[in-house]
């Protein structure tokens, strides 16, 4: 099953201001798209699923992940070394990120958090 999380300021509907998308846009932050994700709004949640499940405990396959959880998960990410935590784990067929997409997952979830907005899982 695939997985794509969109950010948004509410669970109900897709939504994002233009400073949000600009926020985002401006951030540099560019992870694995898929055929619905843009890597900017939005991204392939699938392929960092079980890396982001294994470090903070919450699963991207959730309905709705609101901004103070996604605080909490920048915060876990902010206490691995991205450069070696692939070592540390066992994810089974999946890749750990590259140290690159753990900072860029890291600043994405801190951005999200700051500016109040959430992720909608699309499976």
């Amino acid at each position: 099953m695939g997985l794509d999380n969109i950010i948004s300021r509410t669970p109900e509907e897709i939504t994002l201001s233009p400073e949000d998308k600009r926020a985002l846009t401006e951030s540099g932050i560019s992870l694995c798209g898929g055929m619905s994700s843009d890597r900017i709004t939005s991204f392939r949640g699938k392929i960092y699923s079980m890396f982001v499940g294994e470090i903070t405990g919450v699963s991207l396959y959730q309905e709705w992940i609101p901004p103070e959880t996604l605080a909490e998960m920048a915060g876990a990410l902010a206490k691995v070394d991205p450069e070696t935590i692939g070592a540390q784990l066992d994810l089974g067929e999946y890749l750990t990120p590259s140290p690159g997409e753990i900072f860029e997952l890291r600043q994405l979830f801190r951005l999200c958090a700051d500016r109040g907005l959430g992720l909608i899982a699309w499976a």
